[in-house]
């Protein structure tokens, strides 16, 4: 045995193995043979070598056992986390949609409460991108952004937990690498947040220009406005268009900084750790393990940014939704207890002193007064913008009067419901509305209990019944606003909506403006037989319309400035008289 002996080795026992003085010595010889300076590669290239014994106890063993446990258990881990995130994806899809559903009820509900002078203020545009856009907006965010950040917060705390269990001075050294990434990204979403708001201001402005030029779409190919439309839809466009690219921009930077932040974290690290080493304070082992940490706390850094840039259009939808949801309502009328029977209204209405204007600085009507009594005949003329449809509009309750007050049957508005006055007015206005549903539908609108013969009489008495037997499915054939119905059969259907109601007050304002002179005269016989018994508001500039009306109200400035019936008013050769006597000169 060469050099070796024997006598220096003596048997012992490793891991249950017997290691005899036999094996020792020939294993020493192996050993011997490899020289000095031996790297470990050499070692393990001679354990085929080696005795039994020893091979046994240097070989690597594997504990089947052990890993199967683990195997089991990150199986079972895997197979939770895959689990959850399903569950977290049908939650999250789930809890979008009905914040979004209860969203637009609200917003369905709010319409219904707010005044008109806001629908005057704003474009109908603007409140549908409002419902639509802002609130798509919301919910895809909270969808897709939401859950991200929540799962990243998560392991981001986590791993911060960690860091600190391993070591303390590597942890704040990671944590304050990555703390210049988070003042950044502040300011970025400090400077980028006004853009988000910005963009979807100009989108809604956008939808608005959008919806008014098709609305009008005839008048502007009539005038050749085609070019003056396209520079305005290009101007607004432009806007959306720098809003969002300034936005995005400064937004996108985020998720480039994050990673640059992680690989300076890489470096402060590996610097730190090597200096720790060196001092014999860690392992190498422990510099390895927090690039995994440093990994793991910069990648729900950059998931946090990325969610964070979307939820920055979520802010923004959202404070356009809660801005329209916050805007002040109607007065709450739940307290008012005074109903007017439609059934017993005798129908006396008395405007006492009444001022209004849309402005507090403004007024319209400056002292109105008058009285209807029951059955009268009421006609309000005037040059355009003398007030009239504002008076019809404060007698309905759309807008609520500055001072005096408007009673009927004695009994003042203030202290009746709108819905209450609504009842026990039928109102056939100017301008027209139909909507997706049948002709029969349209007539009968929000009405219960009404008879087809009820229906088709009324069209006879207006002359309808002839264009209806003339389409396809007759009174079942589907129309809506936007098919080929002239405005004339549009204003038509209009009145038999009104004259299908037997309401004990009638409003007209303008009903026959766009029927020819034969139509016209056939529906005038209608609304006399319609007015009979009810007390009636006529609003016309067709005077030769309102002649055998019992009283005419002349309006000019918001006062009434004449008053009688039309003989009278012509003997007194005033303000009637010339607008009247205008109408008939060549």
């Amino acid at each position: 045995m060469n050099n070796l002996s024997t006598g220096t080795f003596e048997e012992f026992e490793i891991d249950g193995k017997i290691i005899s003085i036999e094996d020792q010595v020939e294993f020493a010889e192996i050993i011997e043979k490899l020289g000095e300076n031996v790297e470990p590669d050499e070692i393990y290239s001679k354990i085929d070598q080696m005795p039994d014994s020893i091979k046994e106890v240097v070989k690597p063993v594997m504990d089947m056992n052990v890993i199967k446990g683990i195997t089991i258990f990150l199986v079972s881990i895997y197979l939770c986390s895959a689990l959850f995130m399903y569950i977290e994806s049908i939650s999250m899809t789930d809890v979008a949609n009905k914040f979004a559903k209860n969203l637009r009820t609200r917003i369905s509900n709010k319409i219904n409460k707010l005044p008109l002078k806001y629908f005057d203020r704003h474009q109908s545009g603007d409140i549908l991108s409002r419902v639509t856009n802002d609130v798509d907006t919301i919910a895809q965010s909270m969808n897709q952004s939401l859950s991200t950040l929540v799962s990243s917060a998560t392991l981001f705390i986590g791993t911060i937990i960690m860091m600190f269990y391993t070591n303390w001075i590597m942890a704040i050294t990671a944590i304050f690498a990555s703390m210049i990434g988070f003042v950044f990204m502040f300011l970025i979403l400090g400077k980028s947040q006004k853009y988000f708001v910005a963009r979807q201001v100009e989108l809604g402005n956008l939808n608005g220009h959008i919806e008014e030029i098709y609305s009008g779409l005839n008048v502007v190919k009539a005038y050749n406005g085609k070019k003056d439309a396209d520079e305005k839809f290009d101007e607004l466009n432009k806007k959306v268009y720098e809003c969002n690219r300034k936005s995005q921009f400064l937004s996108g930077l985020m998720q480039p900084l994050m990673i640059f932040i992680g690989n300076f974290g890489y470096v402060a690290v590996c610097i730190v750790g090597a200096l720790l080493v060196m001092n014999n304070k860690i392992s190498f082992g422990v510099i390895v393990a927090f690039i995994t940490y440093v990994r793991l706390f910069t990648s729900p850094l950059s998931q946090i940014a990325q969610a964070m840039t979307s939820l920055q259009s979520t802010a923004a939808a959202s404070e356009r939704v809660f801005e329209f949801l916050d805007e002040n309502e109607l007065e709450d009328e739940s307290k008012k207890t005074k109903v007017l029977d439609r059934e017993k209204v005798k129908g006396e209405i008395e405007f006492e002193h009444v001022k209004f204007g849309y402005d507090d600085d403004k007024l319209i009507i400056k002292d109105f007064n008058a009285k209807a009594k029951p059955g009268q005949k009421i006609a309000i003329v005037g040059p355009t913008g003398a007030g009239k449809t504002t008076m019809v509009n404060l007698l309905m309750k759309f807008y609520e009067i500055n001072s005096g007050d408007i009673k009927i049957d004695g009994i003042s508005t203030k202290e009746l419901t709108r819905e209450n006055i609504h009842s026990l007015f039928t109102m056939v206005l100017q301008d027209t509305w139909l909507f997706n549903g049948s002709i029969k539908d349209n007539i009968v609108y929000n009405r219960d209990h009404i008879s087809d013969e009820r229906v088709e009489e009324v069209c006879k008495t207006v002359g309808l019944n002839h264009f209806i037997k003339t389409l396809p499915n007759g009174y079942n054939s589907q129309i809506s606003d936007n098919d080929s119905v002239s405005s004339g059969q549009r204003q038509l259907l209009t009145i038999a909506r009104g004259m299908i109601e037997d309401s004990p007050f009638l409003i007209l304002d303008e009903a026959t403006s766009n029927v020819d002179t034969r139509t016209e005269e056939l529906v005038q016989k209608a609304m006399d037989k319609l007015t009979e018994g009810r007390t009636s508001f006529i609003i016309a500039h067709r005077l030769s319309t309102i002649k055998n009306a019992d009283l005419i109200l002349v309006m000019n400035e918001g006062n009434i400035i004449e008053q009688g019936n039309h003989e009278e008013l012509l003997e007194k050769d005033g303000f009637y008289a010339e607008l009247y006597n205008s109408q008939f000169q060549n």
